[in-house]
């Protein structure tokens, strides 16, 4: 009796290892099914992430056109495009523009929009791209745009579950199952399967932070696919692995980045964070931002807290004195987070390197600074405020040393 009792103990150890130890599916027979169907379990979270700008990066203009934020009408296009004839690749009159009806999907609805068209059975962004805060049209890529098929270059970032091979994606927009990866597994297991769920679906918070952060990584980037030649994002990576092994960023020297490494374009924020001094500490994405938290703060981008409370939840309050004794109309994120990137317009995305631009730091790398693109200082002499700066300054250097 006692043998069989410890024949039986051995056995239930065992068994308990072999769960432990295989997977319960593998990864590469998991299937994208869509955030309607994580809905039915996470409502919750369901309508916190639709509340956000993930949810509306690319919509379908056949379920609802309300989702266009302009008409488009040719003579108001065309006479935008005029104003700036000299910067066009092609002419002006010659631009395509398209028509409402032709207009598949609006890509963004914050700083811009962009609208898909389809050609011989692929779907191409217009050369037509509309600015929301200024009311006006810009081009983008006039003289090539139908070379350039969107799901290649674009589509993984503006979509979920795109296959390249079949020209098709799963769900418009960034939905669950870009941070959670694949779900159908998850999904086909009842609720009574607590921890066997648990193990089909991956939950970015218990992941390490350095692999977590390289979620957000996958598109608030800017380089070329390793897997897929002339691809614009990371094809293949799934949340969870090393995302460098699907996905080069640029480096120094791309006309992206000004010539001290920051960002001037816009979906580069993890490229600035890399070199910033919050990366080095393990402060992360979701250290400032949340996702899809319960009660979504309707705080911009996001945010746990708003303005100054953010920053001031981890630094101690900067002391009256020096520079920060003048600045009591701005904030930490005006001089440390300067809108120096492009979405839109120039000057409309904020840097994420996490350091204040001084003015004759900007002259060198040809570039805004941190003073210059506050309305207070913005006409003023980068060489008279940066000789300000100095003065400012001048008794805390003195103390330091």
């Amino acid at each position: 009796m006692k043998f069989l009792k410890c024949a039986m103990i051995a056995m239930f150890f065992a068994a308990i290892m072999a769960s432990n130890s295989a997977p319960v599916q593998a990864a590469e027979s998991k299937t994208y099914v869509g955030s309607e169907v994580c809905k039915t379990c996470h409502l919750e979270h369901y309508d916190a992430w639709r509340r956000t700008l993930h949810s509306k990066m690319l919509q379908d203009v056949s379920k609802n056109m309300d989702v266009m934020v302009t008409d488009i009408i040719e003579e108001e296009v065309r006479a935008d495009f005029a104003k700036k004839e000299a910067k066009l690749k092609v002419p002006s009159a010659e631009v395509f523009v398209p028509k409402m009806e032709d207009v598949k999907y609006t890509i963004g609805s914050q700083w811009k929009q962009r609208f898909l068209v389809e050609k011989d059975g692929d779907l191409y962004i217009a050369p037509t791209q509309f600015n929301i805060d200024t009311a006006t049209w810009t081009n983008y890529h006039e003289a090539d745009w139908d070379k350039r098929p969107w799901l290649k270059k674009c589509g993984g970032c503006h979509a979920t579950g795109v296959d390249l091979e079949k020209k098709t994606f799963n769900e418009p927009g960034v939905g669950c199952e870009a941070c959670h990866g694949p779900g159908s597994l998850h999904a086909e297991l009842p609720a009574s399967e607590t921890y066997e769920k648990r193990q089909t679906i991956l939950n970015p918070s218990k992941l390490t932070g350095g692999i977590a952060t390289q979620i957000c990584g996958q598109c608030h980037n800017r380089g070329k696919s390793t897997k897929s030649k002339g691809a614009g994002w990371a094809v293949g990576y799934k949340p969870g692995k090393a995302l460098e092994t699907f996905y080069a960023s640029i480096k120094p020297g791309d006309k992206h980045l000004y010539p001290n490494g920051y960002s001037k374009g816009h979906h580069q924020q993890y490229i600035d964070w890399k070199k910033s001094k919050h990366a080095d500490s393990g402060i992360d994405c979701i250290t400032c931002h949340t996702v899809h938290e319960l009660g979504n703060p309707t705080f911009s981008g996001k945010t746990k807290k708003q303005g100054d409370a953010l920053c001031t939840s981890c630094h101690e309050q900067g002391t009256p004195t020096g520079a920060h004794a003048v600045h009591t109309f701005g904030n930490c994120s005006n001089c440390h987070m300067p809108r120096i990137a492009k979405s839109a317009d120039a000057g409309d995305i904020r840097s994420h390197i996490f350091d204040a631009i001084l003015p004759m730091e900007a002259v060198a790398a040809g570039m805004p600074s941190s003073c210059q693109t506050c309305h207070e200082h913005e006409d003023e002499d980068p060489a008279d405020l940066q000789r300000r700066w100095d003065e400012l300054t001048a008794p805390l250097n003195a103390a330091a040393n």
